[in-house]
Parts: C-alpha cells; sequence; structure tokens
C-alpha cells in the first residue's frame, strides 16, 4: 500500500455470533446479537433490550480490511466494544466471557497478521483472574489490553488494581483505557449527553486517577494510551495543576508530583474531531505521544481514519509519527512487522 504506514490503534470489533451468555450463567445483563437482516445487527442485552444496531464491518475482518484500504490503513489495532467488559458480572463468568472475546481477537490477528493487532480484555473486578486472564494474553499473541476508566466506579488509582498494572509492566504488554459507564449517565441522557460530556470527563477520570494516585510512579514502564484524545484532560490541564498547586492538602496527598510532568509517560489517540484541538494536543504531548484512533467502525469516531491528520500541514516526519510512530512506541512493536 502506498504512502505512510498507518495504524489505528482505537477500532472495536465483536465476535459474529455470541453466545447467551444469560442461559450459560443464569442471570441477565449481557450482550447478544440479533441478525435481523444481512449484513447487520442489533446489540441487545438479555435477547431484549436495544443497545445499538451495527453492520458486519463490526465483525467482518475481510468487510473492515477493504474499508482500511480504502482510507488508506494498513493496520488497525482491535479491542472489544467497552460494553462488553461486564464488570459487574460474576468474576468467573466474566473471566469465561473475556477468553472467548480474546481467543476471537487473537484468531483473526492470526489470520492476518500485517494487518491487524489485539488487544484483550479482562475481569477486572477480580485482579487475580485478570492477572491470570493477562498471562494468557501474552500467550496467545495479543499485544495489550483494554480496560474500563473506572471500575465499577471505583477509580483505577485503587490499591487493589495496582497488582494488575504491575503485570501489564512486567509482561510488556500495552494498556487501552476506554471511557464507560459515564459518571452522571443516568442524570444527562437527553442530547447524547453521556457520550458528548461523560466520556470526555471520564477519560480525565481516569487520567488524573493514575496521575494523582502515583501509579505513573509505581509502574514507571508501564505503556499506556488513553482514548477521545486525552477526553477533556488536556484542555483542562492548567485547572488540574493549579489545583495541585494551590490546594496540596486535596490533590497531591498520594504524590508529590506536578501533573504536568507526566505528559511525557502516556499516550492519547487522536480522535479530537477539530484541528486547532489536534495541533494543541500535538504541541502539549509531542506527536510521538499523540496515535492515529478512530473508533472505528462506530459514528462518533472519525469516519475516514487518519483524515484529520493528513489534512494538518506537518511535515512528513511528524505525520509519520502520528500515523504510525508513536503507536509503535506504545505497542513496543516493530515496523518491519507490517512492511
Amino acid at each position: 500500500m502506498a504512502g505512510i504506514l498507518t495504524i489505528d490503534i482505537h477500532t472495536h470489533i465483536l465476535p459474529e455470533h455470541i453466545p447467551n451468555w444469560k442461559e450459560k450463567f443464569g442471570y441477565g445483563g449481557f450482550i447478544t446479537l440479533d441478525h435481523h437482516k444481512p449484513c447487520c445487527a442489533r446489540m441487545l442485552q438479555d435477547t431484549g433490550k436495544f443497545f445499538r444496531e451495527v453492520e458486519d464491518n463490526c465483525w467482518s475482518p475481510e468487510k473492515r480490511i477493504r474499508e482500511c484500504d480504502q482510507h488508506r490503513v494498513n493496520v488497525q489495532v482491535l479491542s472489544t466494544v467497552p460494553v462488553m467488559f461486564s464488570y459487574w458480572a460474576k468474576p468467573q463468568d466474566c473471566l469465561d466471557l473475556s477468553v472467548f472475546l480474546n481467543n476471537h481477537i487473537a484468531g483473526i490477528v492470526n489470520r492476518f497478521p500485517k494487518r491487524f493487532i489485539g488487544l484483550g480484555t479482562i475481569p477486572m473486578q477480580s485482579p487475580d483472574l485478570a492477572i491470570r486472564e493477562l498471562e494468557r494474553c501474552k500467550k496467545i499473541g495479543l499485544a495489550g489490553v483494554q480496560i474500563g476508566s473506572n471500575i465499577n466506579q471505583l477509580n483505577l488509582n485503587e490499591p487493589q488494581f495496582l497488582p494488575v498494572f504491575q503485570a501489564c509492566e512486567e509482561l510488556g504488554l500495552a494498556l487501552f483505557i476506554h471511557p464507560w459507564e459515564m459518571m452522571g449517565e443516568k442524570e444527562m441522557q437527553k442530547y447524547w449527553l453521556p457520550w458528548l460530556v461523560g466520556m470526555p470527563a471520564e477519560t480525565s477520570r481516569a487520567i488524573c486517577s493514575l496521575i494523582f494516585g502515583g501509579v505513573f510512579e509505581k509502574c514507571p514502564r508501564l505503556r499506556v494510551a488513553f482514548a477521545h484524545g486525552g477526553g477533556s484532560f488536556p484542555s483542562t490541564l492548567g485547572r488540574v495543576e493549579h489545583g495541585f498547586k494551590c490546594r496540596p492538602d486535596l490533590v497531591a496527598v498520594d504524590n508529590p508530583v506536578n501533573p504536568r510532568n507526566y505528559l511525557d509517560k502516556f499516550w492519547i489517540d487522536s480522535l479530537v474531531h477539530d484541528p486547532l484541538m489536534l495541533d494543541y494536543v500535538v504541541q502539549l504531548f509531542g506527536a510521538e505521544r499523540v496515535a492515529l484512533g478512530s473508533d472505528y467502525p462506530f459514528p462518533l469516531g472519525e469516519l475516514e481514519p487518519g483524515s484529520l491528520i493528513q489534512s494538518m500541514p506537518y511535515e512528513a516526519d511528524k505525520k509519520e509519527l502520528l500515523l504510525h510512530g508513536a503507536a509503535l512506541q506504545w505497542l513496543a512493536l516493530d515496523k518491519q512487522r507490517f512492511v
């Protein structure tokens, strides 16, 4: 494929056929797919409650490859749809579901190793089981895992999650943090506000929790990327830093390091939908810390992945960092694997 190698770190996938988990586990809340017409399916909770309509590019690697070729995207990093995390479920049941999803993604990567990279999902409500599945993810060829911005409304700095981050670090697995279960969601159902307002806040919540909780200090080799351009964190960094300075008795209780010092300690994706904002985060973090992410195949994502980066008046070396260099650094992968 001509042009700059392009890697999209933020894409979601589902198996075409999902078991009836309610029947298997004896209680509800799980997602199934209702293939009610060709190339299209309804995501349903408990085979009844409508969640979202998806097309076959949500499960067909062949369809994804055709669309990637149209968009000049060489490689997609695959992760599950966050609603599948199922942290609310019984830990062993969540592990079973995670194994199913992870095997599916690993199978696609094995079939198309130059086109896809895989991220797993793990039962974060049980750190012991999560670490067990982390180790298996490594064995089956996944490059990392995706987790939510909170775990049943517990922030990521809670001490029970630290062993999971330490295991990621020791195993050399990348970590992708995606907003979900948005705070205040029940109070702002109208106007799609959970997705427009809640998601950016959730991502900032996760970043601040890891910074203020000292997780980056305890796990200095942990490679973390945050979805949706870091959410509201980049635009509110001044406020966050000011709060750290003016009320250290409230903010700096677990970590005395200025939050601005962590801008070169993690990655964000490029999904900001605005050239001014993209330029701002590139200046703030550096192009080596901003990786193309589209949220493919969902409509709130970038409909032509990479088009915003390609439209920017950047030199070729900066575009290379944004289109694949930052992604390869985060994933600890060699460019030669994909050329």
